[in-house]
């Protein structure tokens, strides 16, 4: 069997096993996925356990899904790294081949996906304010730019941070006709039509990093997190006139992309998106 799985610290939240595995049934793949509990500092050894065991097995590794906090150890093992990964600075998916490990990173793709396919906020020409400028802001800016956004501003705690960040992507933004921003956190100028928080700050329970003149009525403003720590995000956008969403959607839509990078099928993502919605709603 081909064997896949998702390597972080923590992971025993992550629902990418559940994700994985009705893809794989809806599309009739035969593969295993499951979690795995890296020591920080270790994730090489890792991997490298992963595709002992699974060859002890009598099985096949073939891949896997990375989170925090290895995404950028994640593309140390790699031979070969995708454009977008490189831009990132940060994988969240290695395939594994017989001239090497390939590394990727779906996270923006997701994202971009989530808002074209169940938002009615179109993309192309679109204003956009990614608050942060951390491995989870790299890894979407490179796929908002190709999707048509006409301006992107990132902003930062830290401005120094989302400088290097546009600079890294500018030629990017150039080849798009886009016009890319740096800014601090507290000197945003203007009004977006979509916002998204990249930053940590739902999780530590703080309050949103930035002003709601941000958010223009109507504005589609997302969250990176979902459930319990996307709430006051989601409750500030709500009480600013914005249509505030989880990640939720771009949690299943990176993962649609990387089960597509592996089985060369694309997972119906719509339908298991309705079907953990429902499934997280009763719990």
């Amino acid at each position: 069997m081909d064997l896949y799985c998702v390597m972080g610290n923590p992971v025993a939240h992550s629902r990418s096993p559940w994700i994985h595995a009705r893809f794989a049934e809806l599309c009739q793949q035969a593969l295993g996925y499951e979690r795995r509990l890296v020591d920080i500092g270790s994730f090489e050894e890792g991997v490298e356990a992963f595709r002992r065991e699974a060859a002890a097995q009598g099985h096949v590794a073939r891949g896997c899904n990375v989170t925090v906090p290895f995404k950028f150890d994640a593309a140390a093992v790699a031979q070969h790294v995708s454009e977008r990964a490189t831009l990132a600075q940060a994988v969240n998916t290695l395939r594994f081949e017989d001239d090497g490990i390939h590394a990727d990173n779906t996270d923006g793709i997701g994202l971009v996906n989530d808002i074209t396919r169940h938002t009615a906020t179109p993309l192309a020409g679109a204003e956009v304010l990614l608050i942060g400028a951390g491995g989870a802001a790299a890894g979407v800016l490179g796929p908002l730019l190709e999707a048509g956004a006409g301006r992107v501003a990132v902003a930062n705690r830290t401005e120094g941070k989302a400088v290097e960040l546009v600079r890294r992507h500018a030629a990017l933004a150039l080849r798009h006709g886009a016009t890319i921003e740096a800014w601090a956190l507290d000197r945003v100028p203007g009004a977006f039509d979509i916002v998204v928080n990249a930053t940590a700050s739902s999780l530590a329970g703080d309050a949103v990093p930035v002003s709601a003149e941000v958010l223009r009525p109507g504005a589609l403003a997302i969250d990176m997190m979902y459930g319990p720590a996307a709430a006051g995000f989601m409750d500030w956008a709500h009480a600013h006139g914005a249509v505030p969403r989880d990640g939720l959607g771009m949690l299943v839509e990176q993962a649609a992309e990387a089960f597509s990078i592996w089985r060369g099928v694309r997972p119906p993502s719509t339908a298991v998106l309705a079907e953990l919605r429902a499934m997280l709603a009763a719990a």
